[in-house]
């Protein structure tokens, strides 16, 4: 999915600026599985504008300048439906997980234990806060995502990171211990 896409899909919920698309992305429903930029979403929203999809306007704000908040058009809403529509082909695409953390753990073994138990530690410590923001969030009665399609998103999202808080958990001491005879049988 390119950037476009992902910002049609966020004025689909609400006039925003390009601020908050961006916070969409970082803090909002998104962060958990779209990662944008101002670099890439400017541009992105120059370019919906331009072709009638979605229409900006300023607004004043006091004592700073006048912020651009964009808006979906009709055409724009047509547009996300029928781009949802053809990337949804029933075809599975793998997802793209990128993590800086798995990459260290497969270095693991060229790292002190100490740093690698307080990364893991810190992941497990992460993942159990992005499960409370999400069940509460599922239980806020003003928050405003409530659509089937929402809440199956938001169950994925439980179960992917209850597996992987889970499985840092149940596996932390046995891989320490792993790295500690595997370091002292190199040594010998």
């Amino acid at each position: 999915m390119d950037v476009r896409t992902f910002c049609l899909g966020v004025l689909s919920l609400g006039d925003s600026t390009g601020y908050e698309i961006k916070k969409q992305a970082e803090d909002g429903p998104f962060s958990h599985f779209y990662k944008a930029g101002f670099g890439s979403i400017y541009p992105a929203l120059a370019r919906l504008a331009a072709d009638g999809l979605i229409s900006g306007r300023d607004e004043a704000q006091s004592g700073k300048p006048d912020k651009r908040v964009y808006a979906l058009t009709p055409a724009g809403r047509a547009v996300l439906a029928d781009t949802l529509t053809d990337l949804a082909t029933g075809t599975a695409v793998p997802d793209d997980i990128r993590s800086e953390f798995l990459f260290l753990m497969f270095f693991a073994h060229l790292m002190p234990a100490h740093r690698v138990a307080r990364q893991i530690d810190a992941h497990i410590a992460l993942y159990r806060e992005c499960l409370a923001h999400i069940e509460a969030r599922a239980k806020d009665p003003d928050n405003p995502l409530q659509e089937s399609g929402h809440a199956f998103v938001r169950g994925v999202g439980l179960a992917v990171y209850r597996a992987f808080h889970d499985y840092l958990r149940d596996n932390r001491d046995a891989f320490l211990a792993g790295l500690e005879g595997g370091r002292r049988n190199a040594a010998e």
